[in-house]
């Protein structure tokens, strides 16, 4: 089938759509790509809906109206894109998730993006897994592990976006994966606060600071870096204690300490044995502060995800239109090794109808 994938991650930057040609098994033909940034004021907007999660009825007027302007822009994305498909696989803006608690919740409206793209949209990807017992995320493995069919293993592949997660792929089909720890998320906030930037473009600001090696080994002593794979965090799960640790240092040096901690949490997230090499995608991999924190804590080459010929712009929207023709075909979105689900489980619903 011909896919178009679309991704708006923690990040809130934006929405990324890239097109596809697969049976959900393998990729066999890549198409376009394309980013629509959003406005200020919607990234602003949805910032603020991440605070007020936890207590929004889902029929909220804020809510609803963020909600519209975001699928319109999902839209947007599909039309800069100009490539005829079969599907949309729409994943929507994580505002919570909580799969403690049995909930993950992702915005967007689905039948209105189908009526204005006149497409039939796949979407909510995550929410069978959590019921099921699972962590709903992450989501990225199987397309990883059919993406690097022909690359040496054992592999790492790590995605930083506002949270970081990484999949490990092991010689005889292993797939185990799971988010590592905060990603850009906290880094964006403080550039935002400090420098009034939505990021640390290029990683500027942290690499003119010192880390503070203490509060460094004071944030990984939080319990969520002891427990193996699979696991998975909200974009604000680490918040207070970031606020807490960080208070009183000047923006350099936050940052820093920051981008260390990313990078040590990525870096001792125990696998069954060490990568022969680490790709990164996702953001993160634009932040020479991370890469450069990345490659120091690792023996083997770590390298975007370019160095082997993949799209790491386009890389999550890319899954999104591979997951959504597996879940049309019924085939497991996630795995007991990727997200804690008892069983391979499938999900994800359609609106519209395939021709």
């Amino acid at each position: 089938m011909q896919a178009i994938g679309l991704m708006s991650g923690t990040s809130l930057d934006g929405v990324d759509a890239a097109w596809v040609q697969t049976d959900g098994e393998t990729v066999s033909g890549f198409g376009q790509a394309a980013t629509v940034l959003y406005e200020d004021s919607l990234r602003a907007d949805l910032r603020r809906i991440l605070d007020l999660a936890a207590a929004l009825a889902a029929d909220d007027p804020f809510l609803r109206d963020v909600t519209e302007k975001l699928t319109r822009e999902h839209a947007l994305a599909v039309a800069v894109l100009g490539k005829a498909a079969d599907v949309i696989g729409f994943h929507g803006q994580t505002i919570l998730h909580a799969p403690e608690a049995g909930r993950t919740w992702q915005i967007g409206d689905a039948p209105l993006l189908s009526h204005i793209t006149r497409l039939p949209v796949v979407h909510d990807f995550r929410s069978a897994d959590v019921a099921a017992g699972g962590q709903g995320a992450p989501l990225v493995p199987l397309f990883h592990a059919a993406m690097a069919k022909e690359i040496e293993k054992p592999l790492l592949i790590v995605n930083i976006g506002g949270v970081a997660n990484a999949t490990w792929l092991g010689p005889n089909g292993e797939i185990i994966a799971c988010d590592t720890g905060p990603g850009n998320g906290p880094l964006d906030d403080l550039a935002q606060k400090h420098l009034g930037q939505a990021y640390d473009k290029d990683g500027a600001l942290a690499a003119s600071g010192q880390v503070d090696y203490a509060r460094l080994r004071a944030l990984l002593a939080h319990p969520f870096f002891a427990l193996p794979p699979p696991k998975s965090l909200d974009r604000l799960s680490f918040s207070s204690l970031i606020e807490q640790a960080i208070a009183g240092l000047a923006p350099p040096e936050a940052a820093a300490t920051l981008a260390a901690f990313i990078c040590a949490a990525i870096a001792q997230t125990p696998w069954p044995a060490p990568p022969k090499q680490v790709l990164v995608t996702g953001g993160g991999r634009h932040n020479a502060t991370l890469m450069a924190g990345l490659a120091a804590r690792f023996t083997v080459p770590v390298q975007p995800v370019e160095a082997v010929g993949w799209n790491g712009d386009a890389l999550e929207a890319q899954c999104f239109a591979f997951l959504a023709v597996r879940s049309l075909r019924g085939l497991p979105l996630s795995l007991p090794s990727t997200t804690g689900v008892k069983a391979p489980q499938t999900g994800g619903r359609l609106h519209g109808t395939i021709l």
